[in-house]
């Protein structure tokens, strides 16, 4: 079957035509039932078993092949983002304030695409396919965890996933083995003073000063607690306090991201924030309350699945187009199935600076080269094949 996926490119304007129907009506992660629907209905018309109801809005299609062998799974994410679109197309979208900013649309279309391609030819296969659309990947806790834990996924040998990515050209795919995208933690802090008068601070305790301060000293957590040969970030990105320019208040209030790639520094980043804010604030004659969320793991590539990327990318596309990836210090739930199974998740470029598609993830012009699904579809579709005849 793997001489037949350039077959996939008589399925493209199906792709383009269903991302951009997804486009035109975006849902925000676990509201995602019209997205569900649609999915469910187009594997029906396939003749594909489809499983609804054991992960939120998550959609699994079943494709048993005539012949026994392995279980291997390919995921899309199907939510979209909390922006407002501001493109001109006619498949912007229609919902106000929410958009596909990501690409979910795009990589539900592809999957559909190959869902399609794989029914058409199930005569030839050996083993089975699990299409799982995952609900609420852009929202920790995140849906993988809920559909781990449904049991749907139990006994695939294998699972991948692809993302298009705009900061990559068209025409090019991209993976690396080991770890490839950060763990995406979050922290609050508030600090709580005695307000005041501007006028007289030293009758106050000013919780804006103290939080001042420990924005400050969280400059510090990695560049003095971190091996420097090991990629980490913390950043503080919103302190809220006051509602007048004379007035001290009784609280300040700080939100910030921490990304990282191992257990170790995830735990030693956590403890100096959580000393840092307590200590210094204490400093200043305030408290600091801290609360402190683990986010998505690190998604870590596995070595084998990896070189079977490398492989199957080359023979489809060659090796001129196939390329070792930096680590990217976004995070995304597929590394909850990576610590449960083998697996890789990939990356497909699908930016053009020609045609003015240079935009990048979750802005609200983004878009993609609509020609980067047909590559996404044949890389998964060789990824599966191969897995499934035990490469």
């Amino acid at each position: 079957m793997i001489g037949h996926i350039g077959e996939l490119d008589r399925l493209h304007p199906d792709m383009v035509r269903w991302r951009r129907h997804l486009h035109r009506h975006p849902e925000l992660s676990f509201q995602e039932r019209e997205t569900a629907d649609f999915i469910a209905g187009r594997l029906a018309e396939w003749g594909i078993p489809v499983r609804r109801g054991f992960a939120g809005h998550a959609v699994l299609g079943v494709l048993e092949g005539v012949r026994p062998g392995p279980a291997v799974a390919l995921r899309a994410d199907i939510d979209a983002l909390p922006i407002q679109d501001e493109k001109t197309c006619d498949y912007a979208s229609r919902v106000p304030g929410v958009m596909h900013a990501c690409g979910h649309d795009a990589h539900t279309a592809q999957l559909l695409a190959l869902a399609k391609w794989f029914a058409s030819r199930r005569g030839e296969l050996a083993g089975t396919l699990l299409f799982l659309f995952q609900h609420a990947e852009e929202t920790a806790p995140g849906g993988a965890e809920e559909v781990l834990a449904s049991g749907v996924l139990d006994g695939a040998s294998a699972i991948f996933g692809v993302h298009l990515w705009t900061p990559f050209e068209t025409g090019h795919v991209y993976g690396a083995e080991g770890p490839v995208m950060a763990a995406a933690d979050e922290f609050s802090i508030t600090v709580r003073g005695m307000g005041g008068h501007g006028g007289v601070p030293h009758e106050a305790r000013d919780p804006i000063a103290a939080a001042a301060h420990i924005v400050t000293a969280l400059q510090t957590v990695v560049s003095r607690s971190v091996d420097p040969l090991r990629p980490a970030v913390v950043t503080v990105g919103m302190i809220e306090g006051g509602s007048t320019f004379n007035i001290i208040p009784d609280i300040c209030r700080l939100k910030g991201t921490v990304r990282s790639f191992s257990e170790e520094d995830r735990r030693g980043m956590e403890r100096r924030i959580r000393d840092i804010a307590t200590l210094t604030a204490k400093a200043h004659g305030t408290e600091a309350d801290v609360v402190y969320h683990w986010g998505y793991p690190p998604l870590v590539n596995h070595e084998r699945e990896i070189r079977r990327f490398r492989r199957v990318a080359a023979q489809l596309f060659g090796e001129e187009r196939v390329h070792r990836m930096n680590p990217l210090m976004v995070g995304e739930d597929f590394s909850r199935y990576l610590e449960r199974m083998p697996g890789a998740f990939l990356f497909v470029g699908a930016g053009n600076r020609d045609a003015g598609i240079v935009h990048p993830h979750h802005h609200a012009k983004f878009d993609i080269d609509e020609r980067a699904m047909a590559m996404a579809a044949k890389l998964l579709a060789g990824l599966a094949l191969d897995a499934l005849q035990g490469g």
